[in-house]
């Protein structure tokens, strides 16, 4: 039997506590139907640093047990926030849940969900691994830990003991992923059929949006984007460009690069990409007419530089989210 202690504290995200112990419970049971005769694979405890009541972020009061003494996986879910600017403020309140965690290295494997992410990189478990987190926190997690190799793209991320995984929901894929390892893949599946967990998604990067990533842009890179978008669909020329700005190549390439961390034909592209997920997601243009309008005559060309940097191809982009809510 696996013995899995949830980290339960202030403002931890409810969803990602309870929604992660109500599929291990849904595993346990589709367990005992198949194999009556056996013990359930897992037992679930809900923990905290020594807290006797727990306010989670949704406002629901928990009670955990004081400490994790028994427990074979340590979960670590994510904090509520309402700007980047409170993570600092957020992850200094958490002192006594960070130095419980940096205590169960090595005797528990640890595992954390969305930004949690950000308690097992302060606890020290990170450094020199591989990681992910919520895709909206990534930029502000890789400038607190330089010397984390964060994917931000990534769904979960196994790196020895730890596992990571991505935003919010992710704790579903978590969970499953420890079904899997302990009980089978054949419960697992089970387990997500009955859940209704989507098991076919393996990056975050078609979820990510742009607008939430987006740091404040300087008058100079408005002007930038907003001249690259009405060029859309003109052949790129670095020249060009510059020369709108009446900046040699050389100079609108640095001062570009300074305003937006990305070099023109980068900017261009995340431009061009964006507008194909809008239109992918509001139009029944065809694939080749998307391609023409954001600036790419050569079809296979867009097909692999979509499917590369969204992890979808067009065709399955479209499926995916088209309509969306309502």
């Amino acid at each position: 039997m696996l013995n899995i202690a949830i980290l339960a504290y202030d403002g931890c995200m409810g969803a990602e506590v309870f929604g992660f112990a109500d599929i291990i419970l849904v595993a346990n049971r589709i367990w005992a139907f198949r194999r009556p005769a056996e013990p359930p694979p897992f037992a679930c405890t809900i923990v905290s640093a020594g807290r006797v009541n727990v306010t989670v972020a949704g406002g629901a009061i928990v009670q955990p047990v004081p400490s994790p003494h028994h427990a074979d996986l340590l979960i670590v879910p994510a904090f509520d926030f309402a700007r980047a600017s409170d993570i600092d403020r957020v992850v200094a309140g958490l002192g006594p849940e960070i130095a419980m965690i940096r205590g169960a290295a090595g005797k528990h494997r640890v595992a954390s969900v969305c930004g949690g992410a950000f308690l097992l990189a302060e606890a020290g478990l990170l450094a020199g691994r591989r990681a992910t987190t919520a895709w909206a926190m990534a930029e502000t997690f890789m400038r607190r830990y330089p010397t984390v190799r964060l994917d931000p793209k990534a769904m979960l991320v196994r790196d020895g003991e730890i596992i990571t995984a991505g935003a919010f929901t992710a704790y579903a894929d978590l969970a499953l992923a420890i079904v899997a390892d302990h009980a089978g893949a054949a419960i697992a599946r089970a387990v997500a059929r009955f859940s209704l967990i989507d098991t076919a998604r393996s990056s975050q990067a078609p979820f990510f949006d742009k607008e939430m990533m987006r740091r404040p842009a300087t008058p100079f890179a408005r002007e930038v984007e907003h001249w690259l978008a009405a060029h859309i669909a003109d052949r790129y020329s670095l020249d060009a460009a510059a020369a709108a700005f009446r900046l040699s190549s050389r100079t609108f390439l640095r001062r570009v690069k300074e305003a937006t961390g990305r070099t023109p034909l980068a900017l261009l592209q995340g431009i061009r990409l964006d507008q194909a997920q809008r239109l992918l997601e509001t139009t029944d243009l065809g694939i080749a007419e998307i391609a023409a309008r954001i600036g790419y005559q050569d079809v296979p060309s867009f097909h692999r530089l979509f499917q590369r940097t969204i992890a979808l191809t067009p065709a399955a982009y479209r499926r995916r989210f088209r309509g969306g809510i309502g």
